[in-house]
């Protein structure tokens, strides 16, 4: 090997060709997992690989010499898109700062990286990497730590508080027909529910931290959905909305625990009650609750004409913790969520701001009755 090395030192020197180096470079540049654009001094777009055009939904057109004012009133270029670059361009030209992180209108998250100064010879050079996947590993180490959190948090409430609580319940239980002999049994009830009240915040966290293992029995899809109705009816139509069962097949069934499911569907209407109440436009509202086959599965519906959610919302709907209510706790969905995977199903979730909500709860059909 030394000999080859030393005869190589001899051989004629080849002349530079830098056109050549340019085009391996662009080649390269071509080809890397990360969108990359310069723009100059003057705000003119110098060089775009295939990466960024995908990025910005231009792969058909030649932005090259253009300059940032035509990029931004491309006719093609959608609104969001718009949005997302007046944004890079104020977070790292404007306030100065190399590096931005955002999420675009499918969920995923995209760092930018800035370079320019004098070693940039007046240039800015853009190079955008989709890190959606390392907001995941991120996203499930946090919620690992809050399941530990949790765990040990529930069990020191369940021991200390809830033995009180029962205590409590049962001291004012006594003492109510001496209240109501004071013209006094609404302070009675109120401190009924109010005990009732942080009960269920309780069992809400000891359910996130372990639920409790599926029940099964054999169910009539249309028979539990009309009993949801006539549990959650009375409260909806004091908040001056409407429900109804809009359509099932009578022979649609499930094995399943009744008790959990129900659960999931009832914590589902007041989410939807929540947002029809929230209403602005002085229209009445809706919740409708249907199911229908899909192959395999049972798909029953939870239909609201509310306020609707925007995606970054809905990207963190099943997160614990995660709540729009004033008081919320952030644990019904997640809840709900795993109850769903406990029984071999999924949620999903479809939603636009100030149209409405839709909750789809797919679970396997009932052996017995599939064809």
């Amino acid at each position: 090997m030394l000999h080859e090395i030393q005869e190589s030192r001899l051989l004629t020197a080849r002349p530079f060709q830098a056109g050549l180096l340019d085009r391996t470079y662009e080649n390269v540049l071509e080809h890397i997992d990360s969108g990359v654009m310069l723009f100059d001094e003057d705000g003119i777009l110098t060089f775009a690989n295939a990466r960024a055009y995908g990025m910005l939904e231009l792969q058909h057109y030649s932005l090259a010499g253009r300059s940032l004012v035509f990029l931004l009133t491309h006719p093609v270029l959608s609104r969001q898109k718009r949005k997302q670059l007046l944004r890079l361009y104020r977070e790292t030209v404007y306030k100065g700062r190399r590096a931005h992180e955002f999420s675009d209108e499918y969920g995923r998250y995209w760092q930018v990286s800035a370079s320019y100064g004098p070693e940039m010879n007046g240039s800015y050079l853009f190079l955008i990497k989709e890190i959606s996947e390392y907001k995941q590993i991120e996203r499930t180490a946090y919620q690992n730590d809050n399941l530990a959190m949790l765990g040990k948090l529930s069990a020191s409430i369940a021991h200390e508080i809830r033995n009180p609580l029962t205590a409590i319940r049962g001291f004012i239980q006594l003492l109510r027909p001496h209240l109501q002999g004071l013209g006094k049994e609404e302070y009675a009830k109120i401190i009924l529910a109010e005990i009732d009240r942080a009960n269920d915040i309780i069992h809400e966290f000891l359910s996130s931290s372990k639920p409790s293992s599926p029940q099964a029995s054999l169910i009539t899809v249309s028979d539990l959905l009309k009993e949801v109705i006539l549990l959650t009816e009375s409260e909806v139509l004091m908040k001056g909305g409407q429900i109804e069962l809009t359509g099932v097949a009578g022979d649609l069934c499930l094995y399943a625990d009744v008790k959990q499911i129900k659960q999931v569907l009832i914590n589902m209407i007041r989410n939807s009650l929540e947002a029809i109440t929230d209403r602005v436009d002085g229209t009445m509202g809706r919740i409708e609750l249907s199911a229908d086959r899909d192959g395999n599965e049972v798909r029953i519906s939870v239909a609201d004409n509310g306020k609707g959610m925007d995606t970054c919302t809905l990207s963190r709907l099943f997160h614990q913790f995660f709540t729009t209510k004033e008081n919320g706790t952030g644990l019904g969905l997640s809840v709900s969520d795993r109850i769903i995977k406990n029984h071999g199903g999924h949620i999903s979730v479809t939603s636009r701001l100030n149209e409405g909500t839709c909750f789809i709860v797919s679970l396997p059909l009932t052996t017995s009755y599939k064809a």
